[in-house]
């Protein structure tokens, strides 16, 4: 998955390729109405010639054939390859200070919050539990009982106040005990009996927290996106859990160049034969992240622009001209927090200020499974990505070969790394690498016969309702994020059961018929209700079972 920008009147399905590809039809509609200027897809000046990575030879090179050196030096000479050495006086002069606490991070779409139930939720290697009070406020602690550590997202809220299922001990919204059941009449609660708090706001409908331990929030560093503010811009917002580390989602969110070939046919926006070479243009590079334009080579008047901010937010938004000249913008909206090791958690936000009419005919879970079938279809191979960074402890110069025509943005991504991993708790940039010090074991992704039997499981983990999460299982990366879906599941598995009983009936009503007419009519209906209650089956089997490539099929 890669961002891509299109009209949002030309674009009839709010899927991730429906909203990352744009028709050729709808292209040449909106070329001359562009607000950038046409850009070109020729070779940026100053082409590095004959670069050649060389320190740590001994790491890679031995790998490697001399053929394979020889064809590098010289696909850099044509300037097919970026270069792998940085420019080193540009990175410092836009490289300070980092510390990954001082930021705010997406935690969750403040409407999937629940009114009655806490969420264990984790930024980096913190554990946090978010809740809401009494009064619908939404408050973050450390997901710790100060009592004996136990995780007080186990617990439960009651009274307004959240408890800890293990002593009972009960905490208000500012993290404050006021309950201790096992106390002596009239004695005190220690004033050591708390939990950390954390700040958290609710922007735009999503949940951020500040991780600072020793700062107060910087309201200025909170996100704000002004396509959310314009009248009549409407979007649609997805929650999913990922198995692999934010780094390499975000590297796979700012890569276009893989759209056509790992989505081809998904849908009709993706097609392999669309393949081709994209030119970019970065317009800025500061100590939080850099911007720029970037398109397709066979349509350079269609110009993306696409900014990343640390420390995890990727936006990418084309304006443009409606027929009438009205001024529409069309935008997509990436937040990805590390979750912990080899995880991160996304939350996907496609917006316009033009809502096609297809979209209200097609309910809001078509848009989900799509989406999550996009993620799924990545989620092998980054899974595998994940586990090499980890196993190789090398700088991701060392390890890819970044083509000009497609990968610029990661070698963006990494450069800006190598910039503010100092501040981090662990980091693969293009040139340093900080590996964690104790790596986590990374969940791969399921494959063949193992993934078609993971897939035809939507109980997650066996027969009936088993609350075992798998985190390579769409119904705990995304169905349990969402109580859209968690609904429509509930719904239509009532449906089917229904219908089911329906249909039996009628069979055994049809056996003691006694004409052969009321026989034949029975009979019928109960087919029909049969086959809705398989339509039904159908539903729950595409909200929460895994796709599966044809080719990985057993």
């Amino acid at each position: 998955m890669g961002p891509s920008m299109a009209p949002a009147a030309t674009v009839p399905l709010l899927s991730p390729r429906v909203l990352l590809r744009l028709s050729s039809a709808a292209a040449a509609a909106a070329a001359p109405r562009l607000r950038n200027p046409a850009a070109t897809a020729a070779t940026p000046a100053g082409a590095v010639h004959g670069v050649r990575w060389v320190s740590g030879v001994g790491r890679r090179s031995g790998r490697r054939c001399r053929a394979a050196v020889v064809e590098e030096a010289g696909a850099q000479e044509d300037g097919v390859l970026l270069p792998k050495e940085g420019d080193d006086a540009a990175a410092a002069a836009v490289a300070g200070r980092y510390d990954w606490k001082e930021e705010w991070y997406p935690l969750y779409l403040a409407k999937e919050v629940p009114d009655d139930a806490a969420l264990p939720l984790t930024v980096f290697d913190r554990q946090l539990v978010l809740w809401r009070d009494g009064d619908g406020v939404l408050r973050c602690h450390e997901d710790r009982c100060p009592h004996r550590l136990a995780k007080l997202s186990e617990g439960q809220i009651v009274d307004g106040r959240l408890e800890c299922l293990y002593h009972g001990w009960q905490f208000d919204g500012e993290g404050k005990c006021v309950k201790i059941p096992q106390l002596p009449e009239g004695a005190k609660i220690p004033r050591s009996a708390c939990a950390r708090n954390y700040e958290v706001r609710d922007s735009q409908g999503v949940v951020w927290v500040w991780m600072s331990d020793a700062n107060p929030p910087d309201e200025h560093k909170l996100p704000w996106f002004e396509p959310y503010a314009r009248p009549g811009f409407t979007d649609l917002s997805t929650v999913h859990e990922l198995p692999y580390d934010h780094s390499i989602l975000l590297e796979n969110l700012m890569d276009p160049a893989h759209v056509p070939i790992s989505h081809d046919r998904t849908d009709w926006t993706a097609k392999r034969e669309d393949a081709q070479a994209l030119f970019f243009e970065v317009t800025e590079r500061t100590a939080r992240g850099f911007a720029g334009y970037w398109g397709r080579t066979r349509a350079p008047h269609l110009r993306n622009l696409l900014r990343f901010e640390a420390p995890c937010v990727l936006t990418n938004t084309l304006e443009y001209a409606d027929k009438d000249g009205n001024d529409q913008c069309f935008s997509a909206h990436f937040l990805c927090r590390p979750a912990g090791q080899g995880k991160s958690m996304l939350i996907v936000r496609f917006g316009s200020t033009v809502r096609s009419p297809v979209v209200s005919l097609l309910p809001r879970w078509y848009f989900h499974q799509n989406a999550c079938k996009v993620f799924e279809q990545d989620m092998g191979f980054l899974s595998s990505q994940n586990e090499v960074l980890i196993r190789e402890k090398v700088p991701t110069r060392e390890l890819y070969l970044n083509l000009r025509s497609s990968d610029t943005w990661v070698a963006e991504y990494r450069k800006w790394m190598d910039r503010a991993g100092h501040g981090m708790p662990y980091y693969f940039g293009h040139s340093s690498v900080a590996p964690p010090p104790v790596p986590a074991v990374v969940e791969q992704a399921p494959a063949g016969a193992v993934a078609g039997i993971s897939a035809a499981f939507p109980a997650k983990g066996g027969v009936g309702t088993v609350h075992a999460p798998n985190p390579t299982n769409r119904y705990f990366r995304h169905v349990v994020h969402c109580k859209g879906c968690r609904a429509t599941v509930k719904k239509y598995t009532s449906l089917k059961n229904a219908f089911a009983v329906l249909a039996a009936a009628a069979v055994a009503a049809a056996i003691l018929a006694a004409t052969l007419q009321w026989k034949a009519v029975l009979l019928v209906a109960s087919a029909v209700l049969a086959a809705a209650s398989y339509a039904c089956d159908a539903v729950i089997s595409l909200i929460t079972t895994n796709f599966i490539r044809t080719h990985r099929r057993l």
